[in-house]
């Protein structure tokens, strides 16, 4: 999109479209896995013609690759919001004045609580299940997540101490979405990690040792 298209009611029609179509997509891609979804399903689901579907992706590939890039791209937006200082919050306060522990349960709720269940839980599986058909997104989105994670657990307790504890929330969050079945029962044990983990890691100007 070019500069003079900013504000062009028919080119954010367009994008509106596709963004609809991809999360239909995306949503059944989830619903039946890669292998078994069709075109003519996914068009509709998303309520537009298999001609219409085709012209705006060329292939099953490429709408897979489309619809899990943007799902990816959106979660890892919405974590940087969370944790990235500066950032805007409900209630007039800013998210860098919010304790470090609820952006975190925040955080981890938009990368992963919110695909537990029945009804979302196999977005990230069938992203997980084709990484040969998304090239470097998956990765490069996970590697970033981890980075936001650490970096704002930094600004509190240190690098080095930042990285072990955002690696083991990271483990703690994929064993999580294993063994609930509730995305509440995800965040309630999620927040008591936070709890154990953060308020026992000691902050960038304190001593080892020091910490109670």
């Amino acid at each position: 999109m070019s500069s003079s298209d900013v504000g062009d009611p028919s080119v954010d029609a367009e994008t509106d479209r596709r963004t609809l179509v991809l999360d239909s997509a995306m949503t059944t891609f989830a619903r039946y896995g890669y292998r078994k979804t069709s075109m003519d399903e996914v068009a509709r689901a998303a309520r537009i013609s298999r001609p219409g579907l085709y012209f705006l992706f060329s292939s099953k590939e490429a709408l897979f690759r489309a619809a899990a890039t943007q799902a990816l791209e959106r979660d890892i937006m919405a974590v940087e919001q969370v944790l990235t200082a500066g950032s805007g919050s409900p209630g007039g306060r800013t998210r860098a004045t919010s304790p470090l522990a609820e952006r975190l349960v925040e955080a981890f709720d938009h990368w992963a609580g919110r695909y537990v269940g029945p009804a979302a839980g196999d977005v990230p599986e069938v992203v997980a299940d084709n990484p040969h058909l998304l090239g470097e997104i998956a990765e490069t989105t996970r590697r970033r997540f981890e980075e936001l994670v650490t970096d704002a657990l930094a600004a509190e307790c240190g690098r080095k101490r930042a990285v072990l504890v955002a690696q083991t929330l990271i483990s703690t969050s994929i064993g999580l979405k294993h063994q609930v079945t509730s995305r509440e029962v995800y965040l309630t044990r999620l927040r008591t990690a936070v709890d154990l983990l953060v308020h026992r890691a000691p902050s960038a100007g304190t001593a080892p040792g020091s910490a109670r």
